[in-house]
């Protein structure tokens, strides 16, 4: 979507710190938005391993194996089992291989809490896109930045007020950008003059 190209051209422009993204669609690995620059708070669709040792699944390999060991219960691919098994890490044999999303109840990755605190330090803009910011801990980013944080909420309403989040005459660095995320990073790059790098 243009907001992930707006994610990719601030990073390519030396302007990105980090992305913490509750989205778990994989499109981030599609922009190629560079991995030590992205956290993954509820995990992803685009990556696979094994829940029980850890080790990393090939994400293609993932894919065919459930087009040949999973029933399609839709009936929508004549090519699939009639019957489900297993796919069995080839690391340690358990039946455990599964896209890294976090399901509830479960503990967020590690990353997020090893970057949450250094990338709060010194930073002057935060960028609130599309979220509610109702579900901790990853709402805590947005009253975790520095009191002289700006911090812009793309957003079709206004969310976070719970947290501290100010809008109108109120706020003294809080911005609301109403609308479609999609189209309010679109009006962005245009006033930034980035149009023709988005079209690259």
């Amino acid at each position: 979507t243009i907001s992930h190209w707006f994610m990719r051209l601030c990073a390519d422009k030396g302007l990105l710190r980090r992305v913490y993204t509750q989205n778990i669609d994989g499109l981030d690995f599609q922009i190629q938005l560079p991995a030590e620059q992205l956290v993954n708070v509820h995990g992803s669709m685009g990556s696979v391993s094994c829940e029980t040792c850890k080790e990393p699944y090939p994400y293609d390999a993932f894919r065919s194996a459930v087009e040949s060991k999973i029933k399609d219960i839709y009936g929508t691919c004549l090519s699939a089992p009639s019957k489900s098994s297993q796919i069995k890490c080839p690391a340690c044999g358990a039946a455990t291989v599964k896209p890294d999303t976090v399901l509830y109840g479960s503990q967020l990755p590690r990353k997020f809490f090893e970057c949450v605190d250094a990338d709060m330090e010194g930073l002057d803009l935060l960028v609130i896109a599309g979220t509610s910011l109702t579900v901790g801990p990853a709402n805590s980013v947005a009253y975790s930045v520095p009191d002289q944080c700006v911090r812009m909420n793309f957003n079709k309403e206004q969310v976070g007020e719970d947290l501290g989040i100010r809008y109108g005459e109120a706020s003294t660095r809080d911005v609301f950008c109403e609308g479609g995320c999609d189209e309010q990073f679109l009006e962005l790059m245009w006033h930034l003059g980035w149009l023709e790098d988005l079209l690259k």
